[in-house]
């Protein structure tokens, strides 16, 4: 299994359309096996869909992420944990100990544009 976490200095970055780096993990037997950060090349909003899809991912941690982008993931059949903040490996971590924190219902309200976006350059649940 690989999961993806978007990655920016350590942390889960918190707009997935925005993201320039991912930190893969590679997992077997439920334990983490190689992990690496990778470049988006520019990639946004609903084409990363396709790029985590073409680097074999399952499962995506991320902090906030739009509505178009979460039928993508889906269309790609990659599950997704939204709202999650903090250290990507401890996200990681509690992940494949099942007590990862996340919101089921993630919206991201970062442009106004975005359907029920209040312009806020935050993430609401």
């Amino acid at each position: 299994m690989k999961l993806a976490v978007t990655f920016e200095n350590g942390n889960i970055f918190q707009h997935f359309g925005h993201t320039e780096n991912f930190k893969i993990y590679d997992i077997e037997n439920g334990v983490i096996k190689e992990s690496r950060v990778v470049n988006s090349n520019g990639a946004g909003h609903g084409a990363l869909a396709g790029f985590l899809k073409n680097e074999g991912v399952d499962v995506l941690i991320c902090g906030g992420i739009g509505a178009g982008a979460q039928t993508a993931l889906a269309n790609a059949g990659i599950r997704l944990y939204g709202g999650v903040s903090g250290s990507a490996d401890e996200a990681a971590d509690a992940f494949l100990e099942d007590r990862l924190e996340y919101d089921a219902n993630v919206k991201c309200s970062h442009h106004h544009h975005h359907e029920g976006g209040c312009g806020e350059h935050t993430c609401s649940h």
